[in-house]
This record gives C-alpha cells, structure tokens and sequence, in this order.
C-alpha cells in the first residue's frame, strides 16, 4: 500500500498496531489502521436430473480446465444470491441455491471458498465469455485429472460422499502446501 485509501497520505508504516497480533497497514496521518481479511468466493454444484454442470474455463487462471461455477461475492449480496449471479454469469442458467455442502480455506491465497448444492431451473444453459464449453456430466464421468483447482476436487467429493453416507452437512477442508 502506497497511499491511505481514507485520506490519500503516503505517511503508511507496516506496523503491528497496538493491542494487536498482525502487521496492518497504519496511516500516520489519520491514523486510520487498514485491515486486509480474506476473500469470500462462492459457487455452486448444479444438477439436473442427477447430473452435474460443469464448465470448461475461457478465462485464466486454468483456462481450458473444467470447473464449477463460482467466484467473488460482491458487496450488498447474501452467499446464496453471489452463488446464484455466478452460476448465471457463467453459463447463462438460473439455479435454486440449496444447502451449503463445502468450506474450503486458501490460506496461501486468503480465499475461503463456499460451495453450495443448486438445482438448475431448466436444461437451458450457454456459454458466456468466462466459459467456453458446458457439460452435464453423470457422476461417474466426472473429469478429476481436468478439475481447475483443488476446491472443485474438494466441494465435489463432499457431494459424493454426501450422498453415499446420506448425510448433508457441511465439509470443510484446507489446501495445504
């Protein structure tokens, strides 16, 4: 951080700030402390008729891989709502958000992502600029070795093992490195 976003000083020391465990950006100036948390990322598991959307990335990071869809909350949306505008966004289908079936913490990153069960409203999905291929895959057809990133793998088989164990609650998980 070069300049204070409260008042637009340069007067910006990277401090542990009293009374605190963290280094947080200070202004010297307004004394305002800048406090850096992680990004909330949410998607969802589409199905339709026992099979699950998934969506080949025209984007990067991993373009080219398949993924659920999901992505940045925006300020002023509930988590079922983000995971709704992403879904669409990326395949032009709407969806019924359901229960939350995955918490995935990134720590390297600062993300936590959320991946909720939805049910796609109808067969009728395209892609957008963020996907250039959709697919409805059986559960046993499943591309892992072509999966985005390490929270599809993860939201994924906590759905699988949901259903296996008739058992919905909540798995979470941390990538590790």
């Amino acid at each position: 951080m070069k300049f204070c976003s409260n008042c637009g000083s340069d007067l910006i020391e990277w401090v542990i700030p009293e009374g605190d465990n963290h280094f947080r950006y200070y202004c010297k100036n307004c004394e305002t402390i800048h406090y850096q948390n992680p990004k909330i990322v949410v998607g969802c598991i589409p199905q339709w008729e026992g099979k699950i959307l998934l969506c080949r990335r025209a984007i990067e990071p991993r373009k080219g891989f398949w993924n659920l869809p999901g992505g940045y909350m925006e300020n002023g949306e509930t988590l079922p709502e983000g995971a709704a505008r992403e879904a669409f966004e990326e395949t032009n289908a709407k969806v019924k958000i359901g229960k939350l079936i995955s918490i995935y913490t990134i720590p390297q990153i600062n993300q936590v992502m959320l991946h909720f069960l939805a049910e796609l409203e109808s067969d009728k999905f395209s892609v957008t600029t963020e996907s250039e291929e959709l697919q409805l895959f059986n559960l046993d057809e499943i591309p892992w070795e072509d999966l985005a990133f390490h929270s599809n793998d993860f939201a994924l088989k906590a759905y699988l093992e949901s259903i296996q164990q008739l058992n919905y609650e909540v798995r979470m998980g941390t990538l590790v490195k």
